[in-house]
């Protein structure tokens, strides 16, 4: 089984938890969109869901495939979020952003009732940090933030390069007009304490550390998928 076929495992997992007339939240990257092409064949075949993407890339791809959608201000409570993830802990911690979409992923996932997290095994790490975490900034003042996250950072043992992320000949910008630092701090053994001190810096929009966030993860490998609940 290829990597794209283990996304679809997980995908068609996934999909069984999404009943008919529910609000959805739609993920952002490559194993989300298995699920959007999954989710637009039983649309097609009368299934009625309503849909808030969490990016715009996943936006065109539900209008493309004939999902519908509606906006998180016309439907401000969802029933379940499905989305993907860059690494999963044994608690269902998440690193997320490598798409670009943490920002409106977060916003969508705290709307919702359920996050689902669907990826193939590869995603699975003991300890989060093996992936870049992404930190959304905003361009004002971009120097003193990144000197603020180095600081922050070094007060918790960890250290590692800032990348500001790139696209093309520039910055990579994201649906909400801001910038992305990936952040390889290598293992993090604290990511609630991380979090705190993230979230209390002014030009840090938002990180990709998702935790307490997802109540389900569906794994899939070459055996299929297997379903996680979260270890808290």
């Amino acid at each position: 089984m290829d990597a794209r076929e283990m996304k679809i495992k997980a995908a068609e997992a996934a999909l069984t938890h999404v009943e008919n007339g529910m609000r959805l939240g739609i993920g952002t990257g490559s194993t989300a969109e298995e699920f959007v092409r999954l989710l637009a064949e039983k649309v097609a075949g009368g299934f009625r869901v309503e849909g808030v993407p969490t990016s715009e890339r996943t936006a065109r791809l539900c209008v493309e495939l004939g999902v519908p959608l509606k906006s998180l201000d016309e439907l401000p409570e969802l029933d379940l979020t499905v989305d993907g993830a860059d690494e999963i802990d044994a608690s269902l911690r998440l690193v997320k952003g490598g798409g670009g979409a943490l920002l409106r992923e977060k916003i969508v996932a705290a709307a919702s009732d359920r996050v689902i997290v669907i990826a193939d095994e590869t995603k699975l790490v003991e300890t989060l940090g093996r992936f870049p975490l992404p930190i959304e900034v905003n361009p004002f003042g971009l120097v003193s933030t990144r000197i603020a996250i180095e600081r922050k950072a070094a007060r918790l043992g960890l250290t590692g390069s800032l990348t500001l992320r790139q696209s093309g000949d520039g910055e990579f910008t994201t649906d909400g007009g801001h910038y992305i630092i990936d952040a390889s701090f290598g293992r993090i053994p604290d990511a609630d304490a991380l979090s705190s001190e993230l979230n209390s810096i002014p030009g840090v929009v938002e990180h990709g550390l998702f935790l307490n966030m997802a109540s389900l993860a569906i794994i899939a490998g070459p055996a299929g998928a297997r379903t996680l609940q979260a270890n808290r």
